[in-house]
């Protein structure tokens, strides 16, 4: 399988010098239409297909931001493995503005989003148990300290619904009563959606601010998000350039975590059983196995 790396992120991840014949492509998918166009491209000898997760010029909401339709559309261009770059809080001391941390594992408390492909007609049940692929996670990390970032690896990210900040008293829970380390509104279900699809994920969460919890910094300020957020994307631009020389450019192995080969067993609609409308919509993420 030859490698082909999606990011999804905001606009400025895809100014990346040396990008070779970048073109703007439309894809259309069972689900509705992506976020936005898909700009592709090559770095090096490797693909590369970046979405702008909310649309050029943030048109959607995290609560809007159609999933389904980015996963597919990025399978269904050829992607492998795919970065997830956002912005996200801080519940950790150590974990400060501008650095990075590699997301291992996730909370999940959005309750407005179609989290799943599958559903009566083609039931399927994958494993999210390690939500994200360490092999991703690790080239992410050695990519952002290559440029100068502090990374920390490995960090539980809260995916609350939005578009509102936390208040203080969720801020302190989550922090505290259920360990959280980060939190952001767009992770999820993207990571689900990912596994679903048979995608190696990773996701890269850059610490804008403390949340709400921190007796020094008090509530959430935009403005200071945007400041600190301008800063993280050149950093995140190179650390995306980086990566292909990391991954490799050629055929590659099955993924030695499984991330390729999630929906093995998870399907248990039997084949005459199967609704073939649903089916025909699971033409890109499932094909492997219906």
């Amino acid at each position: 399988m030859t490698s082909y790396l999606g990011v999804i992120g905001g606009s400025g991840l895809y100014q990346i010098d040396g990008l070779q014949h970048p073109e703007w492509v439309t894809v259309d998918t069972p689900w509705g239409a992506p976020s936005d166009q898909i700009l592709t491209g090559m770095l090096g000898d490797t693909y590369m297909a970046f979405l702008p997760r909310h649309g050029r010029g943030h048109v959607h909401s995290p609560s809007t931001v159609p999933y389904r339709a980015n996963i597919d559309a990025l399978k269904r261009l050829g992607a492998t493995d795919i970065i997830s770059v956002s912005a996200c809080g801080s519940f950790r001391e150590q974990m400060a503005p501008g650095d990075f941390v590699i997301v291992d594992q996730f909370i999940d408390r959005t309750v407005a989003r179609e989290s799943s492909f599958f559903s009566q007609g083609c039931v399927a049940h994958v494993s999210v148990a390690h939500p994200t692929c360490p092999r991703l996670g690790s080239a992410c990390a050695e990519a952002a300290r290559a440029v100068g970032v502090t990374v920390h690896e490995g960090g539980t990210y809260l995916a609350m619904e939005g578009p509102q900040f936390s208040t203080l008293a969720e801020s302190k829970m989550y922090r505290d009563s259920w360990g959280a380390d980060v939190i952001g509104m767009t992770n999820m279900p993207e990571a689900k959606l990912a596994r679903e699809a048979e995608l190696c994920y990773s996701s890269v969460a850059m610490i804008t601010d403390y949340d709400s919890w921190h007796p020094d910094h008090g509530e959430v300020d935009v403005t200071q998000i945007i400041a600190t957020l301008l800063g993280n994307a050149d950093k995140a631009r190179d650390m995306v350039a980086r990566l292909p020389g990391l991954l490799g450019s050629d055929d590659r192995d099955a993924c030695a975590h499984g991330c390729d080969r999630a929906l093995e067993h998870a399907i248990l609609t039997a084949p005459e059983a199967r609704d073939p409308a649903l089916v025909s919509r699971l033409d890109a993420v499932a094909a492997r196995v219906l």
